[in-house]
């Protein structure tokens, strides 16, 4: 489980904008696209876990995934937003 203290410190390592945790819709968007194998991370590798947690930038524009507690703030590993539609 992520620790909410932690929000004023992180922010997007590319834009520098402040994070905040995912929605419930927003995990569930993106969990169906998951699903149906249309997402890949900033680097292009297909995204096959489903996201319990996460963080998204204020602005919308990126998704960090949180794994066991921790986030990954690689900008490589980083989903960009708006998903896709397939």
């Amino acid at each position: 489980m992520f620790d909410l203290r932690l929000l004023g410190i992180l922010c997007c390592p590319d834009t520098r904008k402040a994070l905040k945790m995912a929605d419930d819709a927003m995990l569930s968007k993106v969990n169906q696209a998951i699903a149906k194998g249309c997402v890949k991370n900033a680097s292009g590798e297909k995204i096959s876990e489903v996201l319990e947690e996460a963080l998204v930038v204020e602005d919308g524009s990126r998704l960090y995934i949180i794994r066991e507690g921790i986030p990954v703030l690689l900008s490589d590993e980083a989903i960009l937003l708006p998903l896709e539609e397939k």
